[in-house]
């Protein structure tokens, strides 16, 4: 069985969102900006890492997508690729998505929202 080997996870906040379009084809895609803010550790040194991707929602799941709250955190699941075919900036492909919210009896740990 063949392992995926371009998977990509990220806890992030949707800060902008464009409205659906449609491919030559009739695919529907939602193009976004994600916003993400976290402070992992590196070399026992606590990092603080901000910074935006852009991001698309391609078929099925761009009805579902268009539909997220802007401002809210959510954890995304895809792949990255180029933007375009000969260009070198990747997009965020997302397949899947999940709301979660801060729980506040744990301080910064987050939790999937029913």
């Amino acid at each position: 069985m063949e392992q995926p080997n371009n998977v990509f996870q990220l806890v992030a906040e949707v800060a902008e969102r464009e409205v659906i379009r449609y491919t030559p084809a009739g695919i529907p895609i939602v193009s976004a900006i994600l916003q993400h803010r976290s402070e992992p550790i590196e070399a026992g040194i606590k990092r603080l890492i901000e910074f935006e991707i852009a991001a698309l929602a391609v078929g099925e799941i761009s009805g579902r997508f268009s539909k997220a709250q802007l401002g809210s955190t959510f954890w995304f699941t895809g792949f990255m690729a180029r933007k375009s075919r000969n260009g070198r900036s990747l997009v965020f492909h997302i397949t899947d998505f999940a709301a979660i919210e801060a729980n506040a009896s744990s301080g910064n740990k987050a939790e999937f929202a029913d």
